[in-house]
């Protein structure tokens, strides 16, 4: 069932998003060689909590941390622990945070460091392939665009989608409906209208579109080992055009 969401609702999800974008942001200036993804982990939820948002992600079928963080390979749902940052790795950020019973959801990639120009492209096509996902989510059109336009920025600049993971719906809950692919066909799929508030989140790879899940049953990697990189941004359709209820601060543009 898709829920569509009032305009009140709307700026309580805007509200949350405000908060995980800015963990994003406060957790990447924490990023550097040598420091623990459970570092990083204590460190966003404390920031969460500050701001009196609740991590989404902790306890959330199981799940037992506040952020998931995910280095290179490891393509989303890395469960925070002793692995050390190092110079050149690619490590996301994944955040939802519950604001006032409304959930908002984000991810970002940071390199750190020098990282390879294989990587620094990863990146760059990763985000565009974002921007070009949430440019498509105008009312009238339907999930199929959303999803064509993000799969061909990454496969036209040389990187593959991978296909068992997708977006979804956001907002009254973490997960809800349409699921968005990040592969498609324009003008196939779910409808798009206001009121319709989804999370858009391109998850690609250097390699291959194949994964393997670790013992853990939450980290999914890439299976040939390749690089992988995320973005993620809570969007609102509207009838004036995709919102984006997460905006990034200007320090994590590239």
């Amino acid at each position: 069932m898709i829920i569509r969401k009032s305009d009140n609702e709307i700026e309580k999800i805007a509200a949350a998003g405000r908060i995980a974008a800015d963990t994003v942001a406060h957790v990447g200036e924490h990023l550097q060689p040598g420091i623990t993804t459970a570092e990083l982990d204590r460190i966003g939820e404390e920031y969460i909590r500050g701001q009196g948002g609740v991590p989404t992600s902790k306890g959330y079928r199981g799940f037992p941390a506040a952020l998931c963080i995910s280095p290179n390979d490891m393509i989303v749902h890395g469960i925070p622990g002793d692995y050390s940052v190092a110079d050149g790795d690619l490590i996301t950020i994944d955040v939802g945070v519950t604001l006032d019973g409304y959930v908002a959801d984000t991810a970002y990639t940071f390199g750190v460091g020098e990282i390879p120009a294989d990587g620094e492209r990863l990146l760059e096509v990763a985000q565009a392939a974002l921007s070009a996902g949430i440019d498509q989510a105008q009312a009238g059109n339907r999930v199929g665009d959303v999803s064509a336009a993000i799969q061909r920025v990454v496969e036209e600049g040389g990187f593959s989608v991978v296909r068992a993971l997708v977006g979804h719906g956001v907002g009254r809950a973490y997960h809800e409906d349409p699921q968005i692919p990040n592969y498609g066909t324009p003008g196939r799929g779910v409808p798009l209208s206001p009121g319709m508030t989804i999370a858009i989140e391109p998850m690609i790879t250097a390699g291959g579109i194949d994964i393997v899940v670790d013992d853990d049953q939450w980290s999914v990697y890439t299976a040939d080992g390749s690089l992988s990189a995320h973005f993620e941004h809570t969007v609102a359709i509207t009838e004036s055009g995709p919102r984006i209820l997460t905006p990034a601060k200007a320090s994590l543009l590239r």
